[in-house]
């Protein structure tokens, strides 16, 4: 089953960063997120990517195609014009690279990678979200709902503290960043089958907005909750949070 990843938007909230690099690229533990995404569906032996590329897509084409470099020991031969691999820590990932429109939306981009999928179920999700998924129970949940598509429902961390309050306006404990509201959200990870192309019509389709509310309303949506890990990357604070956990080995998205 292929892997498709949205990686074209423009981080608008993460503009120190995305000025000069693609949102998937922003830096976390030293490799970009959504390398950390790929390494989540590959641990579930889910190798074979599509990434729809957008804004600053060629970054994230010159990542990947050094990428085997990179992970190698090599002998670079310049006087033959020729390189020797020794040993080589990459990955097992096709990885097909489709530029789906600086100024698609995220349905448009859909709509674009249907020829790479073809008539086959698949799976997808963001290029900016984090989470210890199971992916093998997301796809049973998917084979069981008789919905052309299941997303992932998760309920999103706080962005605030919250003060515990008395009658006489003591704040009796501080809690930072507790759990959500009790509001379950997309948190991407979906399950699609081929018929969600039928609720894309073109570049200008927003997937959220149109064809999600639209397979609802048609009793062909479901979801699959995740009640463990999953946390955003929309800020610089979020990039600071993720990198925190990760520095001080408390990564819970790292399952591999």
């Amino acid at each position: 089953m292929k892997v498709v990843i949205l990686a074209g938007g423009l981080g608008t909230r993460l503009s120190e960063e995305t000025e000069v690099k693609p949102k998937p690229m922003v830096h976390i533990g030293g490799m970009p997120i959504i390398w950390h995404i790929m390494k989540t569906y590959s641990y579930y032996g889910f190798n074979d990517f599509i990434i729809c590329l957008g804004y600053k897509g060629y970054i994230i084409k010159e990542f990947f195609a050094n990428y085997f470099l990179h992970s190698s020991d090599v002998t670079i031969d310049l006087n033959n014009n020729t390189i020797d691999v020794h040993e080589t820590n990459a990955e097992p990932w096709k990885i097909t690279l489709v530029d789906t429109g600086k100024n698609s939306m995220t349905g448009g981009r859909i709509k674009r990678i249907q020829k790479y999928v073809k008539d086959e179920t698949f799976m997808m999700t963001y290029g900016d979200g984090v989470g210890n998924i199971n992916i093998n129970e997301l796809i049973s949940s998917h084979k069981k709902n008789n919905s052309f598509c299941t997303l992932t429902s998760v309920m999103p961390p706080a962005r605030f503290g919250a003060l515990d309050i008395d009658e006489n306006q003591k704040i009796n404990s501080f809690q930072e960043k507790p759990q959500g509201d009790g509001l379950w959200i997309n948190g991407g990870y979906m399950v699609c089958d081929k018929e969600v192309f039928n609720y894309i019509n073109d570049d200008s389709i927003i997937w959220e907005q149109h064809s999600l509310p639209e397979l609802a309303k048609e009793g062909k949506l479901s979801t699959h909750k995740h009640r463990g890990f999953w946390h955003p990357m929309d800020t610089l604070n979020d990039k600071y949070k993720l990198n925190e956990m990760w520095n001080s080995n408390n990564a819970n998205w790292k399952i591999w």
